[in-house]
């Protein structure tokens, strides 16, 4: 079975918020329930429109391989069941930073992913940051709920 690094449910609050700065590119700000986590994430907007207030399932995974097996880097088309044929909108990047910062007695880490350009910053709870290695290649998988 496939272990996943992180997930939760978070709830759009803000939707490009520094204004829109490319045309099929939508920077969205959500807040998880469970964890109580921030995200800024970049989402192709022409291939998966998102609107304040929608919420949605969000999966980080090393793998989307059923089995849990390494991904090989390579697509190999076939009718293989992976991990994304639970979600609507998938991508590949790589985990290029991760940061602490302290404020006011409190800690918060700092992981940042690049998607082929589109980007993605999860602030919270240093111990899900500890899942995480620099330089990891991950998936993101989403669904609206």
């Amino acid at each position: 079975m496939v272990e996943t690094l992180f997930e939760d449910i978070f709830r759009i609050e803000a939707v490009d918020p520094e204004g829109k700065k490319f045309d099929k590119v939508t920077r969205i700000c959500a807040r998880s329930e469970q964890f109580d986590m921030l995200l800024h994430l970049d989402i192709n907007s022409e291939v998966y429109p998102m609107r304040f207030g929608d919420k949605f399932m969000m999966v980080l995974a090393s793998t989307l391989n059923l089995d849990g097996t390494p991904d090989s880097g390579y697509y190999t088309p076939g009718h293989r069941k992976s991990l994304a044929d639970k979600f609507d909108y998938v991508m590949q990047g790589k985990l290029y930073r991760i940061s602490e910062e302290s404020r006011e007695k409190q800690v918060k880490a700092d992981i940042y992913v690049s998607f082929g350009g589109l980007l993605m910053m999860l602030k919270g709870d240093p111990s899900i940051a500890a899942r995480f290695e620099l330089d990891q290649r991950l998936f993101i998988l989403i669904r609206k709920v």
